[in-house]
């Protein structure tokens, strides 16, 4: 849904032989004539009960007929989701070439996957997948030793469910502490371990959540949560967070709240970091997902006070890095685009500001490391990285290996080389080492895969939307696609929390477009691409901007002969999935496919969920003004399900176990669907057990996941076999 910081960091045997083989097979499919007739599949909904609830907001009622479905501990519930997944799952089945595209996504998949070194104590540590890994695996070793396994989250669960959140080490690397999510939940757990022995030191640390671990020298660490919430965990509001301070070899019920222990004044989320000199602990606290107070804590000073850098939430700041006393802070602050300004720690308020790297035109996302600052600015959604040193002072424009997405550069003040990634739609995500005092760098891992970028292309176009904005898409498909509006097309947005999608390589992606598919992503407003205007220009009473960009999109790639509407498939997860939402109760007539995922689809009492209330940056809530809530009903998807309209083919996914996007929102538009339907067009609900919003999801899981959305979006375009059948390799 929002920003939680995720850091995903993600080689040549037969590349060579595969590509020719890949390019030779991927020539015939896209201009022969693929028949598109496929017999439909009988549905037989489960009936899903009405038990009208009505709310009365501004003397306006609202009638709620499936409040039941909420209630995630109720037998009935568990019932529902049976029966609705036995009836999805059982067309899923039924779809012919589904297994092949499974067997195509499980193959491509297939490759080892090395993320960048680091260095902690007397081990260098790495991430490796091997390749059909549900999780990867952490690597050590110490010199030139052989490396050896350090932790395998593969071991957590017999099914893989339980992932690896955080991992932590303090200043000397002698000791661990790691976070779990079971089941995909936000819920986390904290292990503490020896990291030479690799043994538990002491009692896991229970109910964690959105939480970092901020060492303090060697003594213990900084961690957030909420207190744990009556009812159910999954679904029940938690608002006030909290952060504490454990310290080795105490009981968690002795760990001290630092801060957010005032229920007067609510922060929904609060985090605390140490710089790495260990003089000072930073504190964010936030009311909402956009906008935080900035405090600082003297921690060279026993009894020093909390100081306010920031008292308000009108911007979003950060400590980047520090010199002493002297602060680097990230704002945006009267700078949209952000902007790193230097301030003395003893007198660290804004009006002590002084410009270090000036805003400019293009949106910044810095990073320092080995004693330099790494300024990397999107423009138009692809990265340029100008490196800078302590005094401001240009150092020079790193030049990158392509057109993309470039992240890393960051690393410890006296790290001797970094790191960094490039990718872009075409592009299998490679990393290379890099010397940060001559600019130069070289490979240090390239993924061994059967996909051969050279017969995709890329391109970006701006199009325009209602009110006659310019909304930059990349487009990327085989570069032998004839535009004739037969292609089958997966048009993909989020626009919302200042969210930047950048161009990315993506395995699923891969097979989509090895099919004759074509990928379509714009930059909506409510992103983060062009910083916090364009961000705000798609939030609460200008919402409508998002779908509307969505919309002049998928308008743009039909009049431009990419696909037409009886080709055009629309994708979105978590706000995305809103946008879907939002999108084909609006235009149901303008896509043959909809695949909503994790979607925030009740508008009117998504801030009653869980952290929900925290989105109210973007979205407002219902219960804000008159006008508020009658902007929110009128897009809201669940209440804007009309009887005896034609909705496209859609299949809704969620997981029974998130507790992010609570899956009642998938529940409840499922039921809508379903029961106002007109047509044959099917309206199924995909519900994963034993998985969350998306994070840690098993690559098993994954790929399963996958293989059924794109079955069931061929299909309901109407392909009797793949467009480029992967079983024969031979033109229809």
């Amino acid at each position: 849904m929002f920003p939680v910081t995720l850091i995903l960091n993600w080689n040549k045997k037969q590349v060579e032989k595969n590509n020719n083989h890949f390019y030779f097979t991927s020539l015939f499919f896209v201009s022969c004539n693929v028949k598109t007739k496929t017999t439909a599949i009988k549905l037989n909904y489960p009936k899903t009960t009405k038990k009208p609830v009505i709310d009365t907001i501004f003397e306006t009622k609202i009638i709620d007929n499936y409040r039941w479905l909420e209630d995630d501990k109720s037998e009935e519930t568990k019932a529902w989701v049976k029966a609705e997944n036995e009836v999805t799952f059982d067309y899923l089945s039924k779809i012919p070439y589904r297994e092949e595209l499974k067997n195509r996504l499980s193959e491509l998949w297939n490759y080892e996957k090395v993320g960048a070194p680091f260095k902690e104590g007397d081990y260098t540590y790495f991430y490796k997948n091997n390749g059909l890994q549900n999780q990867a695996v952490i690597y050590r070793r110490k010199g030139t030793e052989i490396p050896e396994i350090f932790l395998d989250p593969n071991t957590f669960s017999k099914d893989g469910t339980t992932s690896l959140g955080n991992l932590s080490f303090s200043k000397d690397g002698k000791t661990v502490a790691y976070s779990i999510s079971e089941g995909g939940s936000d819920w986390r757990k904290i292990i503490i371990i020896d990291a030479e022995s690799k043994k538990v030191k002491e009692d896991t640390l229970v109910d964690v959540k959105f939480s970092g671990i901020s060492w303090y020298k060697n003594e213990g660490f900084y961690y957030s949560s909420y207190d744990k919430p009556k009812g159910s965990e999954l679904s029940a509001k938690t608002d006030q967070h909290k952060l504490y301070y454990h310290k080795l070899g105490t009981s968690q019920k002795e760990d001290k709240v630092i801060f957010g222990a005032n229920v007067d004044e609510k922060h929904r989320y609060v985090f605390g970091s140490v710089t790495e000199d260990d003089n000072y602990l930073l504190i964010s606290a936030s009311i909402s997902t956009s906008g935080n107070k900035l405090f600082i804590k003297d921690l060279t000073e026993s009894n020093s006070k909390l100081k306010p850098i920031i008292n308000t939430v009108e911007s979003d700041s950060y400590v980047i890095d520090n010199r002493g006393s002297k602060l680097y802070i990230v704002t945006n602050l009267n700078a949209p685009n952000k902007k790193i300004v230097t301030v003395d720690a003893k007198n660290p308020t804004s009006k002590n500001w002084v410009d270090f790297i000036p805003e400019t035109e293009n949106v910044l996302n810095p990073t320092t490391g080995a004693g330099y600052f790494f300024a990397n600015y999107m423009v138009n959604a692809v990265s340029k990285v100008l490196q800078y040193d302590f005094d401001g002072k240009l150092v020079r424009e790193i030049t990158l290996p392509g057109i993309g997405t470039a992240v890393g550069f960051s690393g410890k003040t006296n790290a001797n080389d970094l790191y960094f990634s490039f990718t872009n739609y075409s592009t299998p995500s490679s990393s290379y080492k890099f010397n940060p005092k001559d600019g130069t760098y070289e490979s240090y891992w390239k993924p061994s895969i059967a996909f051969n970028a050279d017969s995709y292309t890329s391109k970006q176009i701006f199009y325009t939307s209602k009110d006659g904005t310019k909304i930059p898409m990349i487009i990327t498909h085989r570069k032998d696609v004839e535009l004739n509006g037969k292609n089958p097309t997966i048009l993909y947005g989020y626009g919302g929390f200042n969210v930047s999608l950048t161009p990315s390589f993506s395995i699923a992606n891969a097979v989509w477009m090895e099919q004759g598919g074509i990928y379509a992503v714009p930059n909506l407003r409510g992103g983060g691409e062009y910083g916090k205007k364009w961000h705000d220009a798609g939030t609460q009473l200008k919402k409508q901007n998002v779908f509307d960009d969505f919309i002049a999109a998928a308008a743009y790639l039909i009049d431009e002969k990419y696909t037409s509407s009886d080709f055009l498939a629309i994708r979105g997860g978590s706000n995305g999935g809103l946008l879907v939402g939002a999108t084909m109760t609006q235009k149901p007539n303008l896509m043959k496919v909809a695949l909503p995922a994790v979607g925030v689809l009740d508008m009117l009492r998504y801030h009653t969920f869980t952290a929900g209330a925290g989105w109210a940056y973007d979205y407002g809530t219902a219960n804000d003004s008159k006008e508020m809530f009658n902007y929110l009903k009128g897009y809201s998807p669940v209440h804007n399900v009309k009887e005896g309209t034609k909705y496209p083919a859609t299949l809704v996914t969620t997981g029974d176990h998130d507790d992010r996007v609570v899956p009642a929102h998938s529940f409840k538009f499922a039921a809508e669907l379903q029961e106002k339907q007109t047509g044959k067009n099917p309206v199924l609900i995909r519900i994963e057990t034993n998985a969350g919003h998306g994070a840690g999801t098993p690559i098993a899981k994954t790929i399963e996941q996958y293989a059924d959305i794109f079955a069931f979006t061929l299909f309901n375009m109407g392909f009797e076999k793949l467009p480029n059948n992967l079983k024969s390799r031979i033109k229809s």
